[in-house]
């Protein structure tokens, strides 16, 4: 098949993306890597001996990162993901109870540090489908935060703008002291994507 003017398109402004070169004079498996080292480096996220829990790993470039920075991760994704040293890895579908268990195993009863979510669906090219998609697996993060974060741990997840957004962000607000907005240069300009940065979570009503 000959390829479209859209991917011609999408191919020649990848190859000449400056965080794409960047990424490999780094030694980075992705120009997602840049996303988080510079919201690291604004707000002081990792520490050696943090205990990090990547979702959406894949490639591993925010996996890689955090472990440069002395991070213990435990990295998860749908796809494979070739090893890291010093990344925990498991494959399996986020939205499975399965998955879950598996990857609560892993956490072993230990209090999370810092979840960081880069998830996203794959897309149908339907908008309103795919924005569902992608909010629930904001609102599956969420829980899974929710229930392995320290009291003062930190949740770092990308959300897209659209339809749910308002509520997701009100739902955060709710659920920790401080909700912060980070659009890091890395991601693209048109892109509908933010990061939001939760700190400390709210103690449960009893």
């Amino acid at each position: 098949m000959k390829p479209s003017r859209t991917s011609k398109a999408w191919m020649r402004e990848h190859l000449n993306d400056p965080y794409v070169k960047l990424a490999k004079a780094k030694g980075y498996r992705s120009r997602a890597a840049f996303k988080l080292e510079e919201i690291n480096e604004r707000d002081h996220l990792i520490r050696p001996g943090t205990l990090l829990v990547d979702l959406g790993a894949t490639p591993g470039g925010w996996s890689q990162l955090a472990v440069r920075q002395g991070a213990q991760v435990i990295a998860l994704d749908i796809l494979e993901m070739d090893p890291i040293a010093g990344v925990t890895f498991i494959q399996g579908d986020f939205t499975e109870d399965v998955t879950l268990e598996k990857l609560a195993q892993v956490v072993n009863n230990r209090q999370v540090d810092l979840v960081i979510s880069d998830m996203a669906p794959n897309m149908s090219g339907v908008a309103s489908v795919d924005q569902a998609r992608s909010m629930y697996l904001c609102e599956l993060a969420l829980e899974f935060a929710c229930g392995h974060l320290k009291p003062n741990g930190q949740f770092l997840v990308k959300v897209f703008q659209g339809e749910g957004y308002q509520e997701y962000f009100q739902l955060l607000r709710a659920t920790f002291e401080q909700v912060l907005n980070r659009k890091p240069k890395a991601s693209r300009d048109r892109s509908s994507e933010v990061y939001l940065l939760c700190k400390n979570l709210r103690k449960a009503v009893t």
